[in-house]
């Protein structure tokens, strides 16, 4: 399907925010809002953002991708994830105003700009989120995915036992890091879940729409939500209720980086958009599309 961009200034307040709007040439009735994880700016790592609009515009669904208050070109200081609502808003209101017939939007972000989703919801002009690999780090969970993210893996690796034979890994730095890990871990075994994890989980619980969370296999921040999950908490709660699905892409990084990825990722998305958002017409592009 043909589509067009367009670059778009609008306001939050008092600042100019830049983006760029990429539409299908036929009317569009759904709309996706980026909303990107930081520090950086509308086109992405590896032009990802720009790779998912043009994705999305090519089975019928617009896409808007900004630059929050103080990043890429858009005016303003810059602000912290979890207080870009006002900038979210003003995207929202943007995207109305230059498509009035896309009557269905939904937030999609990735690493903190998913959690900044979670956080600017409830919002009525808001049907959907698509969180992909949320940021809800806390020092206990960041020490125990390390632990088993980094360090179990790591051991099972031939390359670190080549290293270590051949004297290329300092075991006494390692072992000092190793230890202090263990003493992060036992120390936060007690708390069930840090302000953030309760933040998201309050955002996704409020969100009266569908969810989706996509999880990559080979990211940290994905490894620290599924434990930040399992735990009896709010977010294991929210993650439980109706309307929420949970995805995992086990080959998959941070950011999609891989083709294959990135086609599998826009693969579950878009068949999650045609079934859960109302008058979703998505239809997914051949593999490799731009």
């Amino acid at each position: 399907m043909d589509y067009r961009e367009t670059p778009l200034s609008f306001d939050c307040e008092g600042a100019k925010l830049v983006g760029v709007l990429t539409a299908p040439v036929a009317d569009a009735r759904v709309g996706v809002i980026v909303v990107v994880g930081g520090p950086q700016y509308r086109v992405g790592s590896h032009r990802q953002f720009v790779l998912l609009a043009r994705t999305l515009a090519s089975a019928g669904i617009a896409c808007l991708r900004f630059d929050y208050r103080g990043m890429g070109d858009s005016d303003g200081d810059i602000v912290p994830f979890d207080a870009t609502r006002p900038d979210i808003d003003a995207a929202i209101r943007a995207f109305r105003a230059r498509l009035p017939g896309a009557r269905h939007i939904v937030l999609w972000g990735l690493c903190d700009g998913a959690a900044a989703c979670a956080l600017a919801v409830p919002n009525d002009d808001v049907c959907g989120m698509i969180l992909v690999n949320p940021w809800v780090r806390t020092d206990e969970g960041h020490a125990e995915s390390t632990l088993r993210h980094y360090y179990v893996g790591r051991v099972g690796r031939r390359d670190f036992w080549r290293k270590l034979a051949t004297g290329q890994v300092d075991i006494a730095s390692s072992m000092r890091e190793f230890v202090r890990t263990l003493s992060r871990v036992a120390r936060g075994s007690s708390a069930a879940t840090g302000a953030l994890p309760d933040r998201v989980a309050q955002g996704i619980a409020a969100h009266r729409g569908p969810v989706l969370v996509v999880l990559s296999g080979n990211d940290q921040v994905a490894a620290e939500f599924l434990l930040a999950a399992q735990r009896k908490g709010a977010l294991h709660a929210a993650l439980r209720r109706p309307g929420v699905t949970r995805v995992e892409l086990p080959a998959a990084d941070h950011t999609l980086s891989s083709r294959r990825s990135h086609d599998e990722a826009m693969s579950v998305i878009l068949k999650w958009l045609s079934a859960a958002i109302p008058a979703g017409s998505a239809t997914a592009p051949a593999a490799g599309a731009p």
